[in-house]
């Protein structure tokens, strides 16, 4: 992890009221684990690892129903993390991928069935730029 990320937190308060039913975080992150997922070696920050374990867990406490799981910049194009955690969210996640433009139909197809229902772009300079040197 970079010296200057900020973890999750290690002990969230509950919000002071309860949400309503059908309750969405509708965007979220899952980070590694690295030795499972590696971050793409180009990517801006490396993250403390996040995995679904955790966001799930951290859904469930704070009292959301369901997750939007958006590809996290740091591991690039490659949306195995995010994909697997869909298809461990036991219906309750949808995602965002981040794809090529040369994308085949196949791995669209595929992602759709695990519950990817839209595709990020970044515009954010900060996230596309080249790392500083």
């Amino acid at each position: 992890m970079d010296d200057d990320f900020r973890p999750f937190h290690p002990n969230p308060s509950k919000p002071n009221f309860t949400l309503p039913a059908g309750a969405v975080d509708a965007h979220c992150h899952v980070f590694g684990p690295a030795d499972v997922f590696p971050y793409a070696p180009n990517r801006k920050y490396t993250p403390g690892d996040a995995p679904k374990e955790k966001l799930f867990a951290l859904r469930d406490y704070l009292g959301f129903e369901r997750n939007v799981i958006v590809q996290a910049s740091c591991h690039g194009r490659d949306n195995a993390a995010m994909v697997d955690a869909l298809k461990n969210a036991e219906g309750l996640a949808r995602g965002v991928a981040v794809v090529d433009s040369d994308i085949s139909d196949e791995k669209l197809s595929e992602m759709h069935d695990a519950g990817v229902r839209a595709v990020r772009f970044n515009f954010v300079k900060r996230l596309v730029d080249a790392t500083p040197k």
